[in-house]
């Protein structure tokens, strides 16, 4: 059995809860601590868990903390990685871990000098329906993927999001807020960028919160909200990316990826389960495969009924194979070429040209039915339980 890491969490705010949620399915860890600038959320979160409130550097000090989950803001999630490598810890950053590659790789080396793992989310690579995809490219169903398109569109948070400020700042807007899902969806299924391009705007100056407190309020928008990009990937694949908070409504598949012999319909990248179909060359529509993935079974409760939601499987991943010795699959390469795609997009759209990838790295192994359930606690059902009523 695999030896159960300490996590703490860093950052209460409304990520956490998920992570505190399901971290209870998977083996290999146990969150013991959560800290936060402010105690009040801290000590609010510890309540409702059962955990220790501690300070920051309280948390970084503690000996049953093996790993930290940084879920503080985007803009400080590299100074704070970087306490957590300094006081002898592994972590796990929510995404973006970084906003630029010259911090990512400073990350990188402080890691190396003391043998420690970094990993980031998004994990939804790994849910039962992106492993079904991946699954279907790797045995050859339709050749291969020679391009394809992704589509993440909508009109923003501001109609709904009570404080939607940093949304449409530097640092977020469509492509790193929402864009990760995507990039490490396709990182996942076809590899890594060798360039990319693309055209940006902000067709609004400004945004009108339509929630309380703050409805009515203006908020400016000094982000690019529209981005019209293509990524040639160094298998050759050319794959249009269209991010927008500009559209009210699209008829889109997410991902739609086109090889040698037919065609994939891939699910939404921000979540684990969905609807997968394919055809080979110009035969009619396949229903998907049986594929009983453990990543695949609906266990929270949404207003459009159940789904699928097993974060935190990264963080398991990590946690386990730490102790087998292995690469884990969220990695910190994998992550920071992400992030470089991403911002390169931003680039392109800021300059008019195409922007060179200088890092690369390894798909992620495959997360087959069996190596899912591996990861997964004995009291899975009792865990589902409590998930879904959070």
């Amino acid at each position: 059995m695999a030896k159960q890491l300490g996590v703490g969490v860093i950052g209460c705010g409304n990520i956490s809860t998920t992570y505190f949620s399901l971290a209870p399915l998977f083996k290999g860890i146990e969150i013991r601590a959560c800290a936060d600038i402010n105690m009040e959320a801290a000590h609010a979160r510890a309540k409702q868990y059962g955990i220790r409130a501690e300070t920051v550097d309280e948390i970084l000090k503690d000996d049953e903390i093996d790993i930290i989950v940084n879920l503080t803001i985007p803009a400080v999630h590299y100074e704070v990685t970087k306490q957590v490598l300094d006081a002898g810890k592994h972590v796990y950053s929510e995404k973006p871990f970084v906003l630029n590659v010259k911090d990512g790789l400073d990350l990188k080396k402080r890691a190396d000098r003391k043998n420690l793992r970094i990993g980031s989310a998004p994990d939804t690579f790994l849910g039962g329906a992106h492993q079904l995809v991946r699954h279907l490219i790797d045995a050859g169903r339709v050749g291969r993927i020679t391009s394809g398109t992704c589509y993440v569109m909508s009109h923003g948070m501001e109609d709904w999001h009570p404080n939607p400020d940093f949304f449409f700042q530097p640092g977020a807007g469509p492509i790193l807020d929402v864009g990760p899902y995507y990039v490490s969806e396709l990182i996942n299924l076809i590899g890594p960028v060798r360039q990319v391009a693309a055209i940006s705007a902000i067709p609004a100056k400004e945004r009108t919160i339509g929630s309380k407190p703050r409805a009515g309020e203006k908020i400016p928008v000094d982000t690019p909200t529209t981005i019209h990009a293509v990524l040639e990937f160094v298998n050759g694949a050319v794959i249009t990316l269209n991010a927008s908070w500009d559209v009210w409504t699209h008829g889109h598949a997410p991902v739609e990826l086109y090889g040698e012999n037919g065609t994939i319909f891939v699910p939404d990248p921000n979540f684990f389960g969905g609807d997968v179909r394919y055809t080979k060359r110009g035969s009619e529509m396949k229903a998907r495969p049986k594929w009983e993935h453990p990543f695949s079974e609906p266990n929270e409760k949404h207003k459009n009924g159940m789904r699928a939601n097993y974060r935190a499987a990264g963080l398991a991943d990590m946690a386990i194979a730490i102790g087998e010795g292995r690469p884990h699959r969220c990695s910190m390469e994998m992550a920071l070429h992400a992030v470089e795609v991403m911002t390169g997009i931003l680039k392109s759209g800021e300059t008019g040209k195409f922007i060179a990838m200088q890092t690369t790295c390894e798909r992620p192994a495959p997360l087959a039915v069996k190596e899912a359930k591996s990861l997964l606690a004995r009291s899975k059902g009792t865990a589902v339980k409590r998930a879904a009523k959070q």
